[in-house]
């Protein structure tokens, strides 16, 4: 993981990755003279910190950057966690006094930390979302690839070690983080009745099987929700426990991002998502992939809860892979009403993302692998293949005609990769190479 150079290049981002709270800007210490930490209090694994804070740890000083909570597990002692934490000096001596808070600039700061930190803030608020011009980068991941889902439990459909993901995969989302006791925190835990169909299967071969895919190109994020996952981000102290929490798993496990598959809209506030999101990516850096698995009634208006999410977080989102399936029929693109399992379906339902505002590198199509997946909307991978076409040469057929080519789409996800394997690999063995030959 890439953790954002110290100074105020981090606080800056941090203020606009929570969207405009106030964050200490905090010199670096001049004296040399070491700090008196008699009158500091011990950091501890558990207790919340907010900027400007300081505290003692091994012999030294140090001030909190941000405001967070030292999770039990996480090992996010002051000397371990530069992005959390700056090194005041060795403890003896005058106990240095904490900086004002001032407020932090509206620009997105540099990658590089500026010489001095900037004297002088501008008084507006930060835009809730930044314009962008050129997509950011996003973990490494090519122009266009499939996603998958791969089961962590056991429901009829293969039973798979993670490193025996077919290849043609570029992305897999492992399915799903658990909800916890905390409000916001997610967990994550080896479903024991998978490690008993696979003859036994540990955190710690997960672990290794995630780097082995890292070898061979691959990215692998932790999906949040499902069906029936029950996590839950309705404020900001829930959010800081969701940003906390999927850092530690990230670190932990080797994930490379998150996916929000959230089924019920009112079980996260759009607000505190946005910042909990922005929080992560502050943490991990650039490289950090956000993806999202909405239904489409989620993305049916600007105003819907994910698509209002992913138009707060634009500047860092990945890619939104919306479920086209188990839906019924649904107004799509200039009206036209549209029936699920359709080309026309998922082409009028794309059509109307980019409209509301997502760029087309953004999107990609989510469909089952097999009739047996979904309750509804099955279509065959060579009309999977034929949606596509459609959206990004404008060849359709009889279909309904994009009013223009959006060649820039990511490609295609399915749920899930266990349903495909346990059917022969039709999907991907169909689906990928189309994918890769996009424009």
């Amino acid at each position: 993981m890439k953790l954002r150079s110290r100074g105020a290049a981090i606080l800056a981002a941090v203020a606009v990755a929570t969207g405009g709270t106030a964050v200490a800007i905090l010199p670096m210490a001049t004296s040399s003279a070491a700090v008196n930490c008699s009158a500091l209090t011990a950091w501890a694994e558990g207790r919340s910190y907010t900027a400007g804070q300081q505290v003692s740890y091994n012999g030294r000083a140090y001030q909190a950057l941000t405001t967070h909570t030292a999770w039990a597990g996480t090992n996010w002692n002051p000397a371990a966690t530069p992005a959390l934490w700056r090194d005041l000096d060795s403890c003896g001596g005058t106990t240095p006094t904490t900086p004002p808070v001032t407020t932090p600039p509206t620009t997105r700061p540099p990658t590089t930390p500026p010489t001095t930190p900037p004297t002088t803030p501008p008084t507006s608020t930060p835009p809730t979302t930044p314009p962008v011009t050129t997509p950011p980068p996003v973990g490494q991941l090519p122009k266009h690839f499939i996603t998958g889902y791969w089961h962590n439990f056991v429901n009829g459909s293969a039973n798979l070690r993670l490193r025996d993901v077919p290849d043609k995969y570029g992305l897999i989302a492992v399915a799903f983080g658990d909800r916890t006791d905390v409000p916001g925190r997610v967990g994550f835990h080896i479903d024991p009745a998978l490690s008993s169909a696979l003859g036994g299967y540990s955190a710690a071969d997960l672990k290794a099987d995630i780097a082995t895919l890292h070898s061979r190109g691959k990215r692998v994020v932790l999906s949040i929700g499902g069906e029936t996952g029950t996590i839950s981000v309705p404020n900001a102290a829930a959010g800081e426990a969701f940003t906390n929490s999927l850092y530690s798993l990230m670190r932990e496990y080797g994930f490379d991002g998150v996916d929000i598959d959230l089924e019920n809209g009112s079980s996260f506030n759009t607000d505190a998502m946005a910042g909990a999101l922005r929080a992560l990516r502050n943490l991990v850096g650039p490289n950090l992939i956000i993806t999202m698995a909405p239904q489409t009634l989620d993305m049916y208006t600007t105003s819907s809860s994910y698509f209002a999410l992913a138009l707060k977080i634009k500047d860092i989102l990945t890619v939104v892979h919306t479920q086209f399936y188990n839906s019924g029929a649904m107004d799509g693109c200039g009206g036209k009403v549209v029936t699920q399992g359709t080309v026309d379906f998922i082409t009028t339902q794309v059509c109307k993302q980019i409209e509301g505002g997502l760029r087309p590198d953004q999107i990609a199509i989510g469909v089952p692998a097999t009739s047996r997946a979904a309750g509804g909307g099955y279509l065959s991978p060579a009309l999977v293949n034929a949606a596509l076409t459609c959206l990004t040469r404008g060849v359709c057929g009889d279909n309904w005609k994009p009013p223009t080519t959006y060649p820039g789409i990511r490609g295609a996800m399915t749920w899930s990769i266990n349903w495909d394997v346990a059917t022969g690999n039709g999907w991907a063995d169909t689906v990928a190479p189309h994918v890769s030959n996009l424009p």
